[in-house]
C-alpha cells in the first residue's frame, strides 16, 4: 500500500518492516494487524488492516514520530 501524507510517500513495498503484530487468525472477521515500517529517508509509519468486525476495517497508513515509534515498540515487545 502507498499513501502520500504531507507531501511524503509512505509505501509498504519500498520501506523496511521493523515489527508486525497480529490478532486473531488469517481471514477472521475480528482479526487485525499492525506493521511498523521505516522509509528509506528515515520516517516511520504504521500500516493497519483488519477484518470487517475488527478495529481496522480498512487498510490505512499513519505516520509516526520517532518518540511514538518507541512507545509502540515498547507496548508491543
Amino acid at each position: 500500500m502507498q499513501k502520500i501524507i504531507c507531501k511524503k510517500v509512505y509505501d509498504t513495498e519500498t520501506s523496511t518492516l521493523l515489527k508486525k503484530v497480529t490478532y486473531g487468525t488469517f481471514g477472521s472477521p475480528d482479526g487485525w494487524e499492525e506493521s511498523l515500517y521505516q522509509t528509506e529517508s528515515g520516517n516511520y509509519f504504521l500500516y493497519t488492516n483488519g477484518g470487517a468486525e475488527s478495529k481496522y476495517t480498512t487498510e490505512n497508513i499513519t505516520r509516526m514520530s520517532a518518540a511514538k515509534k518507541d512507545e509502540w515498540l515498547k507496548a508491543n515487545a
